[in-house]
């Protein structure tokens, strides 16, 4: 049963919260900043609310989440901070005294109660709703790009994955105390799964019966990893497998396994829109999306600044259409006309990559000289023993064919106007300022650990993305206010 309305903090110990929590602290910032009625309103119709136990509040869960990823902690560790951090509690609507979740009510929130909610979507729009409503936004300019995430289980075989994390506590453990050793278990030195398994249970139980060591910070972090990393396992069977993930293309020699995240920025650094998509999906194709959301979430726009990706004709035509400047330099393959786009272009690579991630490994210039008024294509050239045994070569690639290759015709002359506009000083000055997006890029993997998805599938990715992109715009609106004081 929810409550319709929250309940109001009446502890006699709620003047200590003024005393540990300044005035500057982030966590207070936010909580003055933001009114987060509208997480209440957006997921009450999940609950029930005239029967059953009393629920914790949505608002109080969802921040639990907040915390997780500004803090990049897990779901047991941001549990047991919460219990002596009275920031935490602060932040979380808590009496100083008030006990706090069960960990597994994480887990349960983010299953039962965000599913179909377009929380993506809902976040970022907050965000910039806050920040036109302080005068933040002021320009009309979007910087659009893509960035990757790494799977949670990158390909790796389930005993490298549980040994990993069990040779992180280990380590852990004997740079606090080396007489531990003797104590542990024999490490598992055959290829079995479920030996390694045994060997994972055995060091947890050794030790839970050393109070004094896992009390240390250092070593309880890593413990609680490969205590969730067991029960993954028992729960998927396989570690190393997400359903959802697949493979994209940095560059020609470079891969990764796992999802992109589509971006739009505001010239002020202040992300308005995202897609989150599997890794093989080409940048190009979200442009439109990218911007029409970032329109519904209140910006104007009459710029939009990204690399080649998004040269494509249809992108082109889109903007002109739409009287919005495009700062995209053009790539000399990425229009295909009305061709149906069943392969994406990577252009990092150069190269075509087909619908199960495969890149092409070579590519030829085919004039056509021979030929009157048709415009000169290019080949490439895919590996054929991977087609062979690919499961989605049906309607791809035809049984017993010695080659397989992919056509695109070269229109450059459609893109005349593009190619003039490239050329002024406008562009090339508009484009000097697309670095922004690449450092919020780093920003969003190297302080929040974007760089890896926390879950396996892609519903687990999009809540990943949705609260880390609203731990981010949050605190560059906080920052942005705080310059002007």
């Amino acid at each position: 049963m929810l409550s319709n309305q929250e309940t109001l903090n009446l502890s006699p110990y709620a003047a200590l919260y003024d005393l540990v929590v300044p005035k500057d602290n982030m966590l207070r910032q936010i909580n003055e900043l933001v009114d987060f009625s509208f997480i209440y309103d957006e997921l009450k119709t999940k609950y029930c609310l005239d029967n059953g136990r009393k629920a914790i509040s949505p608002i109080r869960m969802f921040k639990y989440l907040l915390l997780k990823t500004i803090h990049d902690l897990s779901d047991n560790d941001l549990v047991e901070r919460s219990k002596y951090d009275l920031s935490f509690k602060y932040f979380l609507n808590m009496a100083p005294e008030e006990d706090v979740i069960d960990s597994s009510s994480l887990t349960h929130f983010r299953r039962q109660r965000l599913q179909d909610v377009k929380l993506l979507d809902l976040l970022i729009g907050k965000t910039v709703e806050i920040a036109l409503e302080k005068g933040i936004i002021k320009s009309k300019t979007l910087i659009v790009d893509a960035t990757h995430t790494k799977a949670r289980y990158n390909q790796k075989s389930p005993i490298e994955f549980l040994r990993e994390k069990s040779k992180n506590v280990r380590k852990a453990v004997y740079q606090l105390d080396a007489s531990m050793k003797p104590k542990f278990p024999e490490k598992n030195t055959s290829n079995e799964v479920n030996e390694e398994l045994d060997y994972c249970h055995q060091l947890i139980s050794t030790l839970e019966t050393e109070p004094q060591i896992t009390a240390l910070p250092a070593v309880k972090e890593k413990l609680n990893v490969l205590k969730e990393s067991v029960e993954d396992f028992k729960e998927h069977m396989n570690p190393s497998n997400d359903p959802d993930a697949r493979i994209g293309h940095k560059t020609k020699d470079s891969s990764f396994f796992g999802y992109k995240t589509h971006l739009a920025m505001s010239d002020e650094r202040i992300i308005t829109a995202a897609v989150i998509t599997t890794g093989e999906k080409s940048d190009g194709n979200y442009l439109e999306p990218l911007i029409e959301k970032s329109k519904e979430s209140g910006m104007t726009i009459d710029t939009v600044i990204g690399d080649t990706a998004y040269s494509e004709k249809d992108n082109i035509t889109y903007t002109k259409t739409n009287h919005i400047a495009l700062v995209s330099k053009l790539h000399p393959v990425v229009s295909q006309g009305t061709r149906k786009k069943a392969f994406e272009f990577n252009k990092d690579a150069g190269m075509f990559v087909c619908p199960a991630g495969h890149m092409a490994f070579k590519k030829k210039y085919d004039g056509r000289q021979g030929t009157k008024k048709v415009n000169p294509r290019v080949r490439y050239m895919f590996d054929v023993t991977k087609c062979q045994v690919c499961s989605m070569r049906e309607g791809c690639y035809q049984e017993g064919s010695k080659t397989k290759s992919y056509y695109v015709t070269i229109k450059s002359t459609e893109h005349k106007e593009q190619k003039a506009f490239q050329n002024t000083e406008q562009f090339k000055s508009l484009a000097k300022t697309r670095y922004k997006i690449e450092a919020k890029n780093s920003e969003l993997k190297n302080r929040h650990g974007y760089d890896t998805a926390s879950s396996a599938g892609l519903f687990g990715m999009e809540i990943q993305g949705a609260t880390t992109i609203f731990a981010v715009n949050l605190k560059r609106i906080l920052k942005i206010l705080n310059e002007k004081r």
